[in-house]
């Protein structure tokens, strides 16, 4: 998923994709610790997935005090 549609997300839907996502990634690091993982590039992608998505929530919630101050 790109920034630019993570961006198109509402702030509630993004809440949960981050949520969601956070629960990918610990499903792939147990995945890698129990030696069931093929593939370890998906740890790289999934973490940077969750930190972009992270991100764009940071920012809005800055963006939200910013404007509310």
């Amino acid at each position: 998923m790109k920034a630019e549609e993570l961006r198109a997300l509402e702030t509630i839907d993004l809440r949960a994709k981050v949520a969601a996502l956070e629960e990918d990634l610990f499903k792939v690091r147990l995945q890698q610790a129990t030696a069931q993982l093929s593939d370890t590039s998906k740890i790289l992608k999934a973490r940077r997935l969750f930190a972009r998505a992270k991100t764009i929530l940071h920012e809005r919630e800055r963006a939200d005090a910013a404007a509310g101050k």
